[in-house]
């Protein structure tokens, strides 16, 4: 049982707290590139607690910083984006990408102190379409050098061929996290309504409806944790669903065929109790992004299992009024009694993503973890707390570097997916290495892993 100390190590990320020091060693993506204009309005940004500022200077190079002016605290939200840097309203202190103040124009030219004044700035890279911030001690001017981005694959493959889709969650990062590391839920939450017998056996939907209770292998590994659910397919075979958990904040779900489901789903906290998801996708991927919805027999597709289509509000500039879909607790996620009561959809709710949202926020912002009664198909999901528990408190008793800061090239063995192979008596860590073996890499990912 997790208990409530526990609880508040594994979901408080504001300064200070044992998870948002792990967090603040690794790069987070924060927003769209696409969000950041050249010279545009800076955009508020909520990250590990922190209220700060995101623009596009006139070189378009990105600035990332505290909202506040180091003058006196006016926010920076407000500024005037010109000439390379952004100014203050206030006063007229004029602050570049690095938060160095370049002009001082309130002040006589003989009493100018601007190289002595700093805004407090964190380093910012793009990559595969996303801005990407590292909030660790090496905040920009500081010295110390910020580690790699994390070498999942998906950021390997070619630009044009990257996708990428951001979703607001009102939880806390980790209860997210493990909505999706909950792999026993899809035979009831998704698929409950269905039975087999009216779908066919070549649709992925077959097997986990089929066995709604599956087994499970769950193990530590370089990147963080995994877990195999297997089940018996046809006579002398298991259908396999690897999925796993990557430090600090990733999952990999087992919603694709494993050999081309490359991917990468970033549970990013804004604060203690608002999540971003950042769901980064490789386009040609055999996986549900792409593949038609699940249909029955006769070709009718399966209600509630509904891909795309998500509603989403138009963005403000609050602090969190970024990428929130319109279903939501206030209006009990579009929930259809009728369509529940009926069993056209099990939960009542119409799609995939909408209802491991409307779960995940219907437990409030952070669960109490000494209500839960955790069992068998919960071992993915304890494994990984005890696995971030202990990373982050070795962290702040001994400085040991938690899993990929020093060696992204961890994450490159990391896949998802599912597959059914015939059961030769390899086991299942066997049966993982070998399937990845045969799968789609990116390019150069030979000669990468000779380096």
């Amino acid at each position: 049982m997790t208990t409530a100390i526990e609880g508040a190590e594994l979901t408080k990320v504001g300064p200070g707290t044992a998870m948002g020091q792990l967090m603040r060693h690794y790069w987070l993506p924060a927003l769209l590139s696409s969000e950041l204009e050249r010279d545009g309005p800076p955009t508020r940004l909520m990250l590990l607690g922190e209220k700060l500022i995101a623009f596009r200077d006139s070189e378009g190079r990105v600035g990332v910083m505290d909202h506040r002016c180091p003058h006196r605290c006016a926010s920076l939200v407000l500024g005037r984006n010109e000439e390379g840097g952004l100014r203050c309203i206030y006063h007229g202190w004029k602050y570049d990408v690095a938060g160095n103040c370049v002009d001082m124009p309130s002040v006589p030219s003989d009493q100018d102190f601007k190289h002595k004044v700093k805004a407090k700035a964190y380093r910012a890279v793009e990559r595969a379409g996303l801005v990407w911030v590292y909030m660790g001690a090496g905040e920009m001017g500081a010295g110390e050098e910020a580690p790699p981005l994390p070498g999942f694959e998906i950021l390997d493959m070619p630009p044009g061929e990257i996708r990428v889709s951001l979703i607001q969650r009102d939880c806390n990062w980790l209860q997210a996290l493990e909505g999706e590391i909950d792999t026993a839920h899809f035979g009831f939450l998704h698929g409950g309504h269905v039975a087999p017998e009216d779908v066919p056996e070549n649709e992925p939907f077959y097997n986990t409806i089929t066995n709604r209770a599956p087994q499970y292998h769950v193990a530590d590994t370089p990147w963080g944790t995994q877990y195999a659910g297997y089940r018996a397919a046809q006579p002398g075979s298991t259908y396999w669903r690897f999925a796993n958990f990557l430090f600090p904040c990733w999952s990999q779900a087992p919603n694709g065929e494993f050999g081309s489901h490359m991917h990468a789903r970033g549970w990013v906290p804004l604060d203690d109790g608002h999540t971003m998801f950042v769901f980064i996708w490789w386009s040609r991927a055999r996986a549900a992004q792409s593949l038609p919805q699940p249909a029955y027999k006769d070709g009718r597709p399966i209600g509630g299992t509904g891909r795309g289509n998500i509603k989403m509000l138009p963005n403000t500039t609050d602090w969190l009024g970024r990428w929130r879909m319109a279903m939501n607790e206030g209006n009990d996620w579009g929930i259809d009694r009728e369509a529940q009561r009926s069993n056209a959809i099990y939960s009542g709710i119409d799609g995939i993503h909408l209802q491991d949202q409307a779960i995940c926020e219907s437990m409030g912002p952070t669960t109490d973890h000494a209500f839960e009664h955790l069992g068998p198909s919960d071992q993915m999901i304890t494994r990984t707390r005890r696995r971030l528990l202990m990373a982050a408190r070795a962290l702040a008793e001994t400085g040991a570097l938690p899993p990929g800061v020093e060696d992204p090239g961890v994450y490159r063995a990391a896949r998802s997916g599912y597959f059914v192979r015939p059961d030769d008596g390899s086991s299942w860590q066997q049966v993982y290495a070998g399937t990845l073996a045969e799968s789609v890499h990116p390019p150069g990912a030979d000669a990468q892993a000779a380096d």
